[in-house]
């Protein structure tokens, strides 16, 4: 019996002596590489509150005096387009932000009156295509340049997408078509959308570091992932090549890309009209095909670090450029920055050290690609908006000093799991801490997780009292408002 005891005593010294030194901190501090560029800000929040007030007034007024007001903006707003497309505008013109505001003033009406609901957002795709082909001409890595495609491009959707919500008893059609692109690679169909083989499709996910990678950008924007998409020249099957956190560089079927929770995509294509797409109409598909040949061939570990001039690991947008690279055509004309100290810190508890990237949302706005189509799902676009604007308030807050701490008493046992992901990992299987990733890190992304579903909880339990008291959804400057208010607690 005394055995037993000594035995049972000295397995628990070395128990207790294994989690004490578990529990010693790791250094990860990292080489931050920062550019000097600044944030982007609206800094309209009274322009924000007249429209919401011009909303307001028009859902008590008749609709005759609504269809001329209408009429009269859409004049103005035809005009104005009009000007734009016969005079090759440099960027940075006043008649951009006039034709923005004015679709703005538009929108307001339009979302209390929604009977030119699809005339309005056929106008956006008009004025997309336009701006996305003067843009070839502007030097897009200018301030001026950035902007304005910025400015009309974001800006304009998040209005057709504030009339989308406000008019919810009507419903859309999840996919629109933007504009044929023509294409002499092979051809598939995804959510019942003409695609072809080479182009990319930009998405985002419903997880909450999703909206982190979409918002944590000097430019912030919808989307948070890429994929390439592969379609066999032979059989005609569809497949996504596409950089995951969990498992790395890996190749999806149709079915596996739609599967996955997805609150939006775009569809993103060459130009056709290039030098490079003229000189090798099948460019994309053989960049696709590449691409998909070398996840079958290798494990390519996921690119924590941000960095796309080294291809040895691979993020999602990196895929993407690393595909179209090698056949010489470089997407990304104008690299992502992101400057703001909070992101920066934010983003470098997960492992980035670059940035001076290329982000998902800044490939919409790169002028060598045009928008064919976009897909939302009419049941979670206000999903993706109330979680935009709890991540807004999230990194306000990040700039202010917060941190993301985690719980230092769970890091032996987090460690334990760590080395088991590692050993599944050399036989090549995927753990529940990613390849790459810490204990650290992943206990960051625990803590991260829960801030944010304190937020949002707290934000959802105001949208719904505003909604209750004003009979409308609270539009997104509100959101964000109330967003704000919650993340304080943090």
């Amino acid at each position: 019996m005394q055995k037993i005891k000594k035995i049972l005593l000295r397995t628990l010294a070395v128990i207790i002596g294994c989690y004490i030194l578990l529990l010693i901190p790791s250094s990860e501090n990292i080489a931050v590489i920062k550019p000097a560029a600044r944030p982007f800000a609206w800094n309209q929040d009274s322009m924000w509150q007249l429209l919401e007030n011009d909303f307001v007034s028009a859902k008590k007024q008749s609709k005759q005096l609504n269809d001329s007001l209408i009429s009269t903006l859409f004049i103005k707003e035809m005009a104005l387009y009009k000007t734009v497309a016969e005079n090759n505008k440099l960027p940075g013109d006043p008649v951009f932000a006039e034709m923005l505001q004015q679709y703005f003033k538009l929108a307001a009406l339009i979302a209390a009156n929604p009977n030119l609901r699809e005339a309005f957002i056929q106008h956006f795709n008009r004025v997309r295509n336009l701006v996305k082909m003067q843009s070839l001409q502007w030097e897009i890595n200018s301030p001026a340049a950035r902007n304005t495609v910025y400015q009309l491009l974001y800006g304009m959707r998040a209005a057709e997408e504030e009339v989308l919500l406000q008019t919810g008893n009507l419903p859309f059609a999840p996919a629109m078509l933007v504009k044929d692109e023509a294409s002499a690679a092979p051809q598939g169909n995804l959510f019942g959308i003409p695609v072809h083989s080479g182009d990319l499709l930009v998405s985002r996910g419903g997880a909450e570091v999703s909206a982190l990678i979409s918002r944590g950008n000097n430019y912030p924007g919808n989307f948070s992932h890429v994929a390439l998409l592969y379609i066999d020249a032979v059989t005609n099957i569809p497949y996504l090549v596409e950089a995951h956190i969990e498992k790395g560089v890996a190749v999806s079927s149709a079915e596996q890309y739609i599967k996955d929770k997805k609150l939006r995509f775009m569809v993103l294509r060459a130009r056709a009209d290039q030098p490079s797409m003229i000189a090798d109409p099948l460019l994309p598909h053989k960049a696709a095909k590449a691409a998909y040949e070398q996840a079958l061939r290798r494990h390519i570990p996921y690119d924590f670090k941000m960095d796309f001039h080294d291809s040895t690991a691979l993020f999602c947008s990196e895929v993407a450029s690393h595909a179209y690279g090698q056949m010489g055509l470089q997407l990304w004309q104008a690299s992502s920055t992101i400057s703001s100290q909070g992101v920066v810190n934010w983003l470098s508890d997960f492992g980035v050290e670059h940035f001076v990237t290329q982000m998902p949302s800044d490939l919409e706005y790169d002028p060598q690609l045009s928008v064919v189509a976009e897909w939302r799902n009419p049941e979670t676009l206000w999903k993706d908006h109330v979680d935009n604007a709890v991540m807004d308030a999230m990194l306000e807050q990040a700039d202010k000093g917060k941190t993301i701490g985690y719980n230092h008493w769970m890091l032996p046992i987090v460690r334990v799991v760590k080395g088991w992901c590692m050993i599944k990992n050399a036989f090549g299987g995927v753990g529940i801490i990613p390849e790459g990733m810490s204990a650290t890190r992943a206990l960051k992304n625990q803590r991260f997780v829960w801030m944010y579903k304190m937020v949002k909880d707290k934000t959802l339990a105001m949208a719904e009292q505003f909604k209750n008291t004003n009979g409308y959804l609270p539009p997104y400057w509100q959101l964000v408002s109330m967003a704000k208010r919650a993340a304080t607690d943090l």
